[in-house]
């Protein structure tokens, strides 16, 4: 289905506010662009659980129960997933892959609520997602009765929404970085052969897998993970990328003052990368004990203070998030107690890692 109108990511979200809880709403979108994550998030800020049935393994029995015996009257159970004591948003994720016989045992559940003689409790929600057909995505037509028995809306992708997002769920300071420069590389149509293409989703998966290299991450480990997560023309430039900005910014520089923290509004996503670095440096190399450091270690202790300094002078959130122990791994205490001294704004978070 081609609507001619669409709505971005914050567009819908209000969307389904304002009808989903009068009338079932279908949404419409390509793969990957985040169809699903939004109707989960929409369940959550009501307050309520959201069920998910996948559409591509849904039998009939999936939906209306089987019957059994009752009384010398055979009755239709609704399985367990579908009955629940309060309200909820039933979520039919990839309905459109459904043949047309499961289709047709959606029919009372979309317009009445209703499983046979199960209603669900009231105040429940249904929502309905798929893809499209020209997105080479597996879909079969929708029957009209079934099209007719819901509201269609239409997804389609804002990078500065998504951005929005990234930011506060944390996506890795390369990808948010990358995107604000090549907003048109968040998504590219899917191809027509079997290949990888870019959507939020594999930028979203590609942002997991470099959290979990961390620093140790080589360019070859790079190179394999976005040729088989990102459309091949974004990989390419996601790379290039990448070595720019390792050429330009090396922790060790940084730490020796060699190289100053980047401290333009453009760069930070780069500035709060390299500050996390910068404290898994610390926190690797640091002594346990002052008494104990050596000539070597003593110059670290003096220069990662100079370079918390000059951190918080360009961003002090930044440079809390360097001291302190969110993550549940410390700096040695004896360092803790010379940043309160040297830098005592600082003080009320190093107070959470038990510094007096």
């Amino acid at each position: 289905m081609n609507l001619g109108v669409t709505v971005t990511q914050n567009k819908l979200k209000e969307f389904l506010l304002n009808v989903a809880p009068m009338r079932p709403v279908f949404i419409w979108g390509a793969p990957g662009i985040g169809k699903s994550s939004l109707v989960e998030q929409f369940a959550l800020e009501l307050g309520m659980e959201c069920v998910s049935l996948l559409g591509s393994q849904l039998a009939p029995e999936d939906i209306i129960g089987v019957p059994q015996i009752v009384d010398g009257c055979s009755k239709f159970f609704p399985p367990v997933m579908i009955v629940r004591e309060d309200p909820y948003v039933l979520f039919l994720d990839e309905l459109n892959t459904c043949a047309q016989e499961i289709q047709k045992s959606f029919y009372s559940l979309i317009t009445d609520l209703r499983v046979g003689e199960y209603h669900l409790p009231k105040g429940s929600i249904v929502v309905g997602a798929g893809n499209r057909a020209q997105d080479a995505a597996i879909v079969k037509p929708m029957s009209s009765a079934l099209i007719n028995r819901m509201v269609h809306v239409e997804l389609s992708v804002s990078s500065t929404e998504w951005l929005e997002w990234a930011y506060s769920s944390g996506i890795h300071p390369f990808i948010t970085d990358y995107i604000t420069q090549r907003p048109d590389h968040l998504w590219s149509k899917p191809p027509k052969t079997e290949e990888a293409f870019s959507t939020p989703r594999s930028w979203h998966m590609l942002s997991d897998a470099l959290r979990g290299y961390g620093d140790r991450i080589s360019d070859a480990d790079i190179e394999t993970l976005t040729a088989g997560t990102l459309t091949p023309a974004h990989a390419v430039q996601f790379r290039a990328f990448i070595r720019q900005l390792r050429n330009r910014y090396t922790i060790a520089a940084i730490v020796e003052g060699k190289e100053r923290w980047p401290d333009k509004p453009t760069e930070r996503d780069i500035l709060y990368f390299l500050a996390q670095s910068f404290r898994a440096h610390l926190l690797k190399n640091l002594p346990d004990n002052r008494e104990s450091a050596g000539g070597r270690e003593k110059a670290l202790i003096f220069a990662a203070k100079a370079r918390i300094r000059e951190l918080a002078a360009i961003s002090f959130e930044i440079a809390q998030m360097v001291v302190a122990d969110d993550d549940g791994r410390a700096l040695p205490g004896y360092f803790m107690v010379e940043i309160v001294r040297d830098l005592p704004r600082l003080a009320q978070k190093a107070q959470k890692n038990g510094v007096a």
